[in-house]
């Protein structure tokens, strides 16, 4: 099997505990590219937080993509177009601000480069941190929220997160994508949005089969892609549930996993056909 794509989450998949790429992953990934095979990041970070990445790994060079936001962006990095872009109106974003005062947890959305909440935590101090953007906590996050935004985060102590989480799956059936990325983030995309669809979406436009493609990933809001992607892999350090719905399970994030996929199905396949 020939593969074409390789679809990546990055924290806790690409990259190790310190925000970086290892140089095995990217010696990997940079011969790949260079055999002519599609790298696309796909994370649940703001288009922002994945610049340097997309730069590091040489992107535009090679005519690749990222999903940002979960999917609910797809980059063309070479031209900077987006063949698909998905956005939450003002409105559902305050109602999902109101919801979750209710519920007792903050919420954050993004406008320009900036996180937008009305309450900062610790958990939106470490959102802040993996995105490099900065938080502005506002008086009223209806004023500041007065644009379509890409998606909505509630943060907050795991386990109370589970609960609203059930809760407003029941509530917000048909209206929204709600996922989890971390124990401690609950994301809300557009209904039907998420990493899979969105790779589905990015795959039909240039020609690639599922099954030509390979995803790999984590969290729970990597599932929909490792389940359609021809070879989806979970990382060692993935939870064994996620584990259990992939083809197959490489090593950890911080021992090269995703290097160890790339060799064992690209590269050694270009090798035996060269």
């Amino acid at each position: 099997m020939k593969y074409k794509m390789i679809v990546l989450d990055l924290d806790d998949t690409l990259l190790q505990d310190d925000g970086t790429i290892s140089l095995r992953n990217k010696q990997a990934l940079m011969a790949a590219q260079e055999a002519g095979v599609k790298v696309v990041l796909a994370s649940g970070r703001p288009t922002y937080a994945m610049r340097s990445l997309a730069e590091e790994l040489e992107l535009e060079r090679f005519g690749s993509y990222i999903l940002s936001f979960n999917g609910a962006k797809i980059i063309n990095w070479k031209t900077q177009e987006e063949p698909f872009s998905s956005t939450l109106t003002p409105q559902m974003a305050h109602d999902l601000y109101q919801m979750s005062v209710e519920e007792g947890v903050s919420a954050l959305t993004y406008v320009g480069d900036e996180i937008i909440t009305g309450s900062a935590n610790e958990y939106t101090a470490i959102e802040a941190d993996i995105t490099g953007m900065k938080v502005v906590e506002v008086p009223s996050f209806v004023e500041a929220v007065q644009v379509p935004v890409v998606k909505v985060l509630m943060v907050a102590d795991p386990e109370k997160l589970v609960q609203v989480e059930e809760k407003l799956k029941v509530k917000m059936a048909g209206q929204l994508n709600i996922m989890r990325s971390k124990p401690f983030f609950l994301e809300f995309t557009e209904d039907g949005v998420n990493k899979g669809t969105s790779l589905n979406h990015l795959i039909h436009q240039l020609g690639i089969e599922r099954s030509e493609v390979i995803a790999m990933g984590d969290g729970y809001n990597d599932v929909a892609m490792i389940e359609f992607a021809g070879l989806g892999v979970a990382m060692g350090n993935a939870p064994e549930e996620i584990k259990q719905l992939a083809d197959y399970v490489t090593d950890t994030n911080m021992n090269h996993g995703v290097a160890q996929v790339v060799e064992e199905f690209i590269l050694k396949e270009l090798a035996l056909t060269t």
